[in-house]
């Protein structure tokens, strides 16, 4: 059975379809990314399957959740890490950890171990007590992970994970990602513009362009399918999204991203 599945899921913004009839199945335990150019409606979908923007027409469903006539059980099972920042500076790592398991309605004899439990997973524990505000670009992002894996869901939406992070930084990102896959079977749905990162993360990947869905597969079915030898996930971007790429990426979405590397910078 089927962990997420969209059934021509739509999002309209008055005579503007930002997400057009889209559909995908992703089974447990898999890493799917979804990728396209800015505006092709990657954070749109995310934000319509977590339940935080209503959905014009079509369905989707989370864990067998209707997620426009159950969104209280969607929430329950879902973990989101959003583009911008979801922590409170002037809090140490551990009290951000805190106060979101009571906001998950975490027992509260188990919300200790459990907070300690994910500052450890995550390779925080040292900077458990220091301010958020004192911590990296990278060790943000790992306490927002932690903090969206509070409730243990068995499905986790990260948008633009390592975005204004360096090498070293998303290679360790990269590396929890990837642990929490292997010994929870987390599902994971993702947006990226990295390629080198949905190519390492991603069991498939699904390209949108125009609100559209314009192609799916695993990374080498998808490189295959452009018959260009020793294609590379850039080539296969390209490929499929030369059309919305021509015509320039907007200003709120640039001016989004920017504000994104900044915080994390």
């Amino acid at each position: 059975m089927a962990i997420i599945e969209t059934k021509k899921l739509t999002r309209k913004f008055g005579s503007f379809t930002a997400v057009d009839s889209l559909d995908i199945i992703i089974e447990p335990g898999e890493a799917f990314a979804l990728l396209g150019p800015n505006g092709a409606g990657k954070t749109t979908a995310i934000k319509m399957l977590t339940t935080l923007l209503p959905v014009t027409s079509g369905e989707a469903f989370i864990c067998g959740f209707n997620i426009v006539t159950q969104p209280n059980k969607v929430r329950g099972v879902i973990g989101y890490v959003p583009q911008m920042l979801s922590v409170d500076g002037t809090l140490s790592g551990m009290e951000n950890l805190l106060l979101f398991a009571r906001l998950y309605d975490i027992p509260s004899k188990e919300c200790k171990p459990r907070v300690l439990d994910s500052l450890t997973f995550m390779g925080l524990i040292d900077a458990a007590k220091k301010p958020v505000r004192e911590y990296s670009g990278g060790m943000i992002r790992r306490l927002e992970i932690a903090q969206s894996m509070l409730h243990h869901p068995p499905v986790l939406f990260l948008d633009e994970p390592t975005v204004g992070l360096d090498p070293i930084a998303c290679k360790t990102v990269w590396d929890h990602i990837l642990q929490l896959k292997k010994e929870f079977n987390t599902t994971i749905l993702m947006t990226t513009h990295l390629m080198e990162e949905a190519d390492h993360l991603s069991n498939r990947i699904a390209f949108m362009s125009r609100g559209k869905l314009v192609a799916s597969g695993t990374p080498q079915e998808l490189k295959d399918s452009i018959n260009k030898p020793g294609s590379t996930l850039e080539d296969v971007f390209i490929h499929y999204t030369s059309e919305t790429l021509s015509e320039g990426n907007n200003y709120s979405s640039i001016s989004r991203e920017r504000k994104t590397a900044k915080r994390l910078g």
